[in-house]
């Protein structure tokens, strides 16, 4: 795991350690709710997944956010060369730290790490009480994702925001974790982007779409 972990900060030296939540168990409890168990550890441990014949890892706990144009197309996001996934499609959002100071990691923590995250992708600042959990879901390798839906934006925001986030963080020099952004209303509309996406994305857009 640490020479797999060495290896990928050669590759890419802005990749960091940093501490993580991981899904232990996800468990029905009663007729509509989910009860997730999760475990402190850091973003090194991932590299297990990358380890030939290593049977004992973690899926990833993380959220992501729906954020709908008022046309009824979808924000979706190029990862940036400095990101863990870079050129990969996927919806606003990211892996779920561990709370500070034994606060709870519950649906409001989920709601304001989305928010937060929704803001540093895209530049959409939302109130984390506007952000509804819409699903739950669970990608081919196990890793679990709560997806919230913000509230609807005209496109023209929602490009100017991002626009704006963009100089800013070039004006810093950062690099935006998303060099691109995209606006798709069909499952269609995404092949049609160049580059791999998250497991996630193509099952999330057509049952929005579908509603």
């Amino acid at each position: 795991m640490n020479r797999v972990w060495e290896e990928s900060v050669r590759d890419n030296p802005l990749l960091f350690d940093g501490p993580v939540a991981s899904c232990t168990r996800l468990d029905r409890e009663g007729q509509s709710d989910l009860v997730i168990t999760w475990a402190r550890t850091t973003y090194r441990y991932y590299a297990l997944r990358r380890v030939p014949g290593a049977a004992s890892w973690l899926p990833s706990l993380f959220v992501s956010i729906v954020q709908p144009a008022e046309d009824g197309s979808l924000v979706a996001g190029r990862m940036s060369a400095s990101t863990a996934a870079p050129g990969r499609w996927q919806l606003p959002g990211g892996t779920v730290e561990p709370p500070a100071g034994g606060e709870p990691l519950d649906v409001a923590a989920l709601r304001r790490h989305a928010a937060r995250e929704l803001v540093e992708e895209t530049g959409v600042v939302a109130d984390p009480g506007e952000l509804t959990l819409w699903l739950v879901s669970r990608g081919e390798k196990g890793n679990v994702g709560a997806v919230f839906q913000a509230p609807p934006l005209p496109a023209s925001v929602l490009s100017e925001r991002f626009a704006a986030l963009v100089a800013s963080e070039t004006a810093r020099g950062c690099e935006p974790e998303f060099d691109r952004i995209a606006l798709v209303r069909s499952p269609a509309e995404l092949a049609e982007l160049d580059g791999p996406h998250v497991d996630y994305l193509g099952p999330v857009v057509r049952r929005y779409v579908t509603l």
